[in-house]
């Protein structure tokens, strides 16, 4: 971070009104989104576990669909008890004026002014203790294979001004399994604690998420392939089964044989002919 910004954030502390309450019924909408159009929203049991941190919390997750500012609503939930923000497209932030009452600001991507904009913004957020800020930091969609995951450098340098706090790498995948809707599936890596690294320049800080969010986007990766739920937390259920006339011949042979219909594809009731 140069020396003529640092005074700029020092003095940018005032916050634009977020309402909880319309957090949460996005978030609600969120879920109910998911379920309609997803199989299911997974996080890995296997991955850091989320828990309580002290401090502010900036999650740091990759970019691979329009879905991830949805999912990161709905994995809110694991940090049900602090302030959730986040940064959007000033254009698209026009369009949905609401979601700035939700923890949304607006920023310009890819110029000096929208990064100067977002360590501003994301400097105030931080001075509060409970916050956390969701940022999928590589700035643009990247395919979940790409390797490294490449970041812009705004969130070294904001790493890099703290004193204290947390940034937890997050994973995410869409991928389809044995349903024709995709499973979104998520993976926590392990935290970076800011306060053990207070002498790490920004750039320092930029490689070392980096690397922490490869391992987790790798360790997730090998999760996908196994294509096995149970090493999930499911938590939304979505829809199940091809519908129209496929389900309704599976419904009907389930009942002839005297089994229960399950509309997941591969299920008993899908086997044989």
């Amino acid at each position: 971070m140069t020396t003529a910004l640092a005074p700029r954030l020092r003095r940018c502390s005032t916050l634009p009104p977020r309402w909880p309450r319309l957090f949460r019924l996005f978030r609600c909408y969120a879920r109910r989104y998911a379920a309609k159009h997803l199989h299911a929203v997974r996080v890995s049991k296997c991955g850091t576990l989320p828990r309580a941190f002290d401090g502010p919390l900036i999650v740091v997750l990759n970019h691979p669909s329009w879905w991830d500012p949805l999912l990161g609503f709905i994995l809110s939930e694991f940090f049900s008890d602090r302030d959730h923000w986040a940064p959007i497209e000033v254009a698209a932030l026009r369009r949905y004026r609401f979601l700035a009452r939700a923890g949304l600001f607006g920023i310009e991507p890819g110029t000096t002014r929208g990064a100067s904009q977002f360590l501003r913004m994301a400097s105030a957020i931080l001075a509060e203790p409970r916050a956390t800020l969701w940022v999928t930091a590589q700035g643009r969609f990247a395919d979940v294979r790409e390797r490294p995951p490449r970041l812009r450098a705004g969130v070294g340098h904001l790493a890099q001004s703290l004193t204290a706090g947390v940034v937890l790498p997050l994973a995410i995948e869409m991928t389809f399994w044995n349903e024709r809707t995709p499973e979104a599936l998520a993976r926590f890596g392990e935290p970076l604690d800011i306060a053990a690294r207070r002498e790490w320049t920004a750039e320092e800080w930029t490689a070392a998420i980096e690397a922490a969010l490869e391992r987790t986007q790798d360790a997730l990766a090998a999760e996908a392939m196994r294509r096995d739920p149970d090493i999930f937390e499911t938590i939304v259920r979505g829809r199940a089964g091809v519908g129209g006339i496929y389900d309704y011949w599976r419904r009907l042979r389930a009942w002839t044989r005297g089994e229960k219909f399950r509309d997941e594809h591969g299920s008993a009731s899908d086997t044989g002919t």
